[in-house]
């Protein structure tokens, strides 16, 4: 693709002690694209989203979003961190959807999603109501504005944190294993609103497990195994053509597991 990408990694690194969590990971998302990462546990993939999002911060490299370098800015010939307030702003213009709904069970469905806008967007209360049940309504949960996360399944209060993410009217939407905290009946509801929103053109970085969903939904899938990018490309080169022995055996225990639970049911 050409063109300046919507976000642009590059040899970003990041250690927990003496754990390397991401060790030179390059990548860019373009304006529409959909980005799948797939790998196994401790591969990186959440830190990857989390440092895209400035929840935890670079050991070294950068993020740059729409050309715009992340979490730092050049004074004097050296960088400095950037001051809360910016932070904060660049993390605005960027929708997270995390493991956990992370609502506010104390407030109404409508209130989480309307709450952001007016309190760091500073839109107008009614203007912002009025978008956040436009979301509601898209996310197919309309008629639970007044509800409470308490009376939501899991899959509805998942929904209503991507409402949530949508309404700053983000740049790229991040998706952290957005279904691992469902029950399986439930992960089929919160894929259908991804899927469409990936239709609709929505720039996206999604993390998941899910094989058969990063098949569908990807423009690109990366495959990720101790903190480093193995191999990228088309769900077709990933799934069908894996060139690296890693990723083919990676992919060859969700196969298996797959014809199991065909044959168990």
């Amino acid at each position: 693709m050409s063109g300046t990408p919507v976000l642009r990694i590059q040899d970003v690194r990041k250690r927990f002690g003496d754990h390397q969590a991401l060790d030179g990971v390059s990548l860019d998302v373009h304006e529409g694209e959909v980005v799948t990462v797939i790998g196994p546990s401790g591969s990186g993939k959440s830190t990857l989203v989390r440092c895209v999002h400035q929840l935890e911060s670079i050991d070294g490299g950068a993020m740059y979003l729409d050309g715009e370098l992340l979490g730092y800015e050049l004074r004097g010939g050296h960088l400095r961190p950037l001051p809360d307030r910016r932070v904060a702003a660049q993390r605005g213009r960027m929708g997270m959807v995390f493991q956990q709904f992370n609502l506010f069970p104390h407030w109404s469905v409508l209130r989480n999603v309307v709450e952001a806008q007016v309190a760091v967007h500073g839109r107008k209360p009614e203007e912002a109501r009025e978008q956040a049940l436009r979301l509601l309504e898209r996310v197919g949960l309309a008629g639970r504005a007044n509800a409470h996360p308490r009376m939501l399944s899991g899959g509805q209060q998942q929904r209503v944190a991507i409402a949530r993410a949508l309404a700053t009217h983000p740049r790229i939407m991040l998706f952290d294993e957005p279904t691992s905290a469902l029950d399986p009946e439930l992960v089929d509801e919160v894929l259908r609103v991804v899927l469409d929103l990936a239709r609709g053109g929505m720039t996206m970085i999604i993390v998941t497990h899910e094989m058969s969903f990063a098949r569908e939904v990807a423009d690109r899938c990366v495959f990720m195994e101790a903190g480093r990018v193995v191999e990228t490309g088309t769900p077709e080169e990933i799934f069908d053509n894996p060139v690296s022995p890693r990723l083919r055996a990676f992919l060859s225990r969700f196969s298996g597991r797959a014809a199991s639970e065909e044959i168990a049911s």
